[in-house]
């Protein structure tokens, strides 16, 4: 075997991941030195996938764009699997005042309406100022706003290759880029008035993030430390095993689906894979418990989960997710869609402001302006976004604020389910793209219907 430069296939995996290590580094560099970028609360992520992205396009660099496309499709469903092997604590286990379920019905509402707004722009576009654009491309904004780059690059790949959205990836990942940008110059913007009007006083803080302690990072019956298997490696085996059973048991339903019903698995083959996350996260979900159960009849005495280690996976696959994914926008491919792509960042960033003003004001009274603005974090960016604006108004995170994103987003799990469908539906026809619109419509007065509705007093 020729272990020398010449034989790209050894060396190119190592080249492209090192590019995106350095990439981190130099990023995390800028934002701690440069106030201007430390105070903007971007994440480093997103400076590091802006500056890569910078790079390729001025001749700096030359990436592999099928291999970041691949890396951003993998680490989207590792994060999500690590996320979901974690041991509940009780503090995620309680939900006051049904706080999980009405915080689901807003992040899955946040999608909901950006869908309408995003469709209302590329089916008036279709029909008016551009004849060629395709009519469903407006359902990729609550993807790249809601969910970020890892569920944009999915579906806007399925779009461009199976329905002909040309550029549909790289439509979707500017999206995704621009809800980060969305989500701290609005944050920041909001922070400032509320300093102004005397709301609370801002500290010029750098928060420590992942503080290791004696309980968070051995818990009661876990492996010990000093067991001949690494805990890291532990953890990591968990994740890929999940992983690879995500791939045999998706791969399973594909295969039986296209022979057995080709017009079902039509439908749905391309949702599978494209949101493998989600089987993921379900199959991890079973694992979790199916470690409990052992543990419970005594025939397995450790907890083999370890939930620093695991958020520290999550967090490393959903770094690199970003970095890949914005790094990998084709800007030439946005050539003949600059006007839709302004128009809905645009719209995302309104339309998501005011439905989170109204919902939040009902849903979270006793601590709105935390509630608001961790929700607008993570519905234009992520749950990190979300957690950094938040820090800035609650810094030892002592409103259930931050509980409610994590919890919130479990049920929104569920309350999503029908949005799958819908967006293997929107493209097919001029007709269901409509029906899309409507059903959108509707699932969203439902949603803040369960959002705001009153609990009755006892």
């Amino acid at each position: 075997m020729d272990y020398s430069s010449a034989n790209t296939e050894l060396w190119n995996s190592i080249f492209q991941i090192g590019i995106i290590a350095v990439t981190i580094l130099v990023s995390n560099i800028f934002r701690r030195k440069i106030s201007f970028m430390r105070r903007s609360l971007m994440p480093t992520a997103v400076i590091g996938g802006f500056l890569l992205l910078l790079m390729k396009l001025f001749g700096v660099i030359s990436i592999d764009l099928n291999f970041m496309e691949s890396l951003t499709y993998h680490c989207i469903a590792i994060g999500f699997i690590a996320l979901s092997l974690r041991v509940p604590e009780k503090t995620e286990k309680e939900s006051g005042d049904h706080a999980g379920l009405r915080s689901g019905a807003i992040i899955v509402g946040s999608y909901m309406i950006q869908g309408i707004a995003g469709l209302v722009i590329s089916l008036g576009l279709a029909y008016t100022f551009m004849p060629g654009m395709f009519k469903a491309a407006g359902i990729l904004l609550p993807l790249g706003f809601g969910q970020g780059p890892g569920q944009a690059n999915n579906t806007g790949t399925t779009y461009e290759t199976v329905w002909g959205f040309a550029g549909g990836r790289s439509f979707g990942l500017a999206l995704a880029a621009m809800g980060y940008v969305c989500a701290c110059v609005v944050g920041v913007i909001y922070m400032n008035v509320l300093v102004k009007k005397g709301k609370f006083r801002r500290i010029d803080h750098e928060m420590i993030s992942g503080s290791v302690t004696v309980d968070s990072f051995q818990a009661k019956d876990e492996v010990p430390i000093a067991e001949s298997l690494d805990r890291l490696s532990i953890q990591a085996c968990l994740v890929i095993a999940v992983y690879l059973a995500t791939y045999l048991i998706t791969w399973g339903i594909t295969s039986a689906l296209t022979r057995f019903a080709p017009g079902i698995g039509n439908l749905v083959n391309g949702l599978l894979w494209g949101f493998n996350f989600i089987v993921g996260s379900a199959l991890a979900i079973a694992m979790r418990s199916l470690l409990k159960a052992l543990r419970g009849s005594k025939i397995i005495t450790h907890q083999y989960q370890n939930n620093y280690l695991l958020s520290r996976i999550s967090g490393l696959a959903f770094d690199v997710m970003i970095v890949a994914g914005i790094a990998s926008i084709e800007l030439e491919d946005l050539s003949g869609l600059w006007l839709p792509f302004v128009l809905m960042t645009a719209a995302g960033g309104i339309v998501t402001y005011f439905h989170l003003r109204f919902v939040c004001k009902r849903v979270y009274p006793n601590y709105f302006y935390e509630g608001f603005l961790s929700m607008y974090g993570m519905m234009t960016g992520t749950i990190s976004s979300g957690v950094l604006l938040l820090r800035e108004l609650d810094p030892q995170l002592e409103t259930p604020a931050a509980n409610n994103l994590v919890i919130g987003s479990s049920f929104a799990i569920l309350f999503g389910i029908p949005m799958l469908v819908l967006i293997g539906l929107a493209p097919k026809s001029p007709v269901m793209t409509f029906v899309t619109l409507g059903c959108l419509i509707a699932y969203y007065f439902i949603l803040v219907a369960v959002a705001c509705k009153k609990r009755k007093k006892k």
